[in-house]
């Protein structure tokens, strides 16, 4: 930091490359590259869906300009669609309504940018919704919301047709069929699990089984499951392969995009979920990020300093105060009793309380400088007056 002048990076480059290139060669280009095969040998029939970050997104043109390239050319296929979301992956929306809508914005504004098309349904980062979002994505202009088909709101009712939040019709809610999506997501390769192995057949049938009424079965899982998380041994890639031909055996099935669920049925019931609801916790809301005082404490403080961004003015402190939202952050400082085994993904700390530390640590010093600028600011304004007055 020189001066007062917002110049820090809190980032490690090295790590950050180290993790694109493993992620684009095990995962992004082959999954990518299988999911334009089988648009092309389904004729149009296979469809997909995607939502990726603003930072990944970012990463990749940096580090892995194939995977963006890669991306592009799936658009091409006319047979694929990207959702909208936070640009940071962030809480935004359970902390600063500002800052949700700003990033929203961004984020749609990179995806046209890039792909050359105008993101329609939203999800919020790891499923994260409320009946307050409904009403914020809708007027937003967002044609519908991708949510997690939660037992204690569904009351026993399908998480299989679309809903809509109380009093808000144009807020249609698509439901993930959590079950399902983790079957396949963490479940595949448990050599304990009942029905394994999982190949591409029997799940096709546990689908086709489902009653006639069935309107939409919502399958979201992390990408990085494929190459990743399941490793190209596991045998994922495969049931990737086989995947679409075994589901298009029944006429009766055929796969879509959100807005085109969205536009070819109608809203059942109403979903109405007063408290937040998420993806990794569906008992205990948000659990994974604010369980314990150490995330809530950090959480408070990174939000605390919106005004002091603002008043910066600089585009510089903005990105960064932004970075600093994301949620793996707060996933690090989370205890072990509130992660299932199956959601513990890569940390690069080796305890809740160093990622706290490292992570209070950079915020004390974003903290720091943003104050230097402001004191910089007014001695600069005082000296100005100063100026004036002696000429008077």
């Amino acid at each position: 930091m020189k001066g007062v002048d917002i110049s820090y990076c809190y980032t490690d480059i090295k790590a950050d490359k180290e993790s694109v290139e493993l992620s684009a060669d095990n995962c992004y280009l082959p999954a990518n590259e299988i999911m334009k095969r089988l648009i092309h040998e389904h004729n149009g029939k296979f469809r997909v869906t995607y939502s990726i970050s603003g930072t990944a997104l970012e990463l990749f043109q940096k580090h892995r300009p194939d995977v963006i390239h890669s991306f592009k050319q799936l658009v091409k296929t006319g047979c694929v669609e990207i959702m909208a979301e936070t640009y940071y992956h962030s809480l935004s929306f359970l902390h600063s309504k500002k800052e949700f809508r700003r990033q929203v914005a961004q984020h749609s504004i990179l995806i046209n940018e890039l792909f050359g098309i105008q993101p329609a349904v939203f999800r919020n980062t790891e499923l994260i919704y409320n009946n307050q979002l409904a009403q914020q994505v809708a007027d937003l202009g967002f044609k519908g919301i991708l949510c997690e088909g939660a037992e204690r709101i569904l009351q026993g009712r399908s998480p299989n047709h679309l809903y809509t939040a109380p009093g808000r019709k144009d807020a249609m809610l698509l439901l993930r069929n959590a079950r399902l999506s983790d079957d396949i997501a963490f479940r595949f390769d448990d050599t304990n699990w009942n029905d394994f192995p999982l190949t591409a057949g029997k799940f096709a049938e546990w689908l086709h089984a489902h009653p006639k009424e069935t309107e939409v079965i919502n399958l979201l899982m992390d990408y990085e499951t494929l190459g990743i998380h399941k490793k190209t041994g596991s045998g994922i890639f495969g049931f990737l392969e086989a995947f679409p031909a075994a589901v298009l055996t029944s006429d009766n099935f055929k796969f879509s995009v959100p807005s085109g669920v969205l536009n070819e049925y109608t809203a059942k019931d109403v979903y109405d979920s007063p408290g937040a609801i998420s993806r990794e916790d569906r008992s205990n809301a948000s659990c994974v990020w604010s369980e314990n005082r150490q995330q809530n404490n950090t959480l408070k403080k990174i939000y605390s300093i919106e005004n002091m961004v603002l008043a910066s003015g600089s585009e510089k402190a903005m990105d960064t105060w932004g970075r600093l939202q994301a949620a793996d952050y707060f996933y690090y400082m989370s205890g072990e009793s509130c992660k299932a085994a199956a959601y513990k993904y890569h940390n690069p700390f080796s305890t809740a309380d160093e990622a706290f530390q490292n992570y209070s640590n950079i915020v004390a010093d974003f903290e720091i400088a943003l104050i230097e600028k402001e004191i910089a600011g007014r001695k600069k304004i005082f000296q100005r007056a100063s100026f004036i007055n002696a000429i008077l």
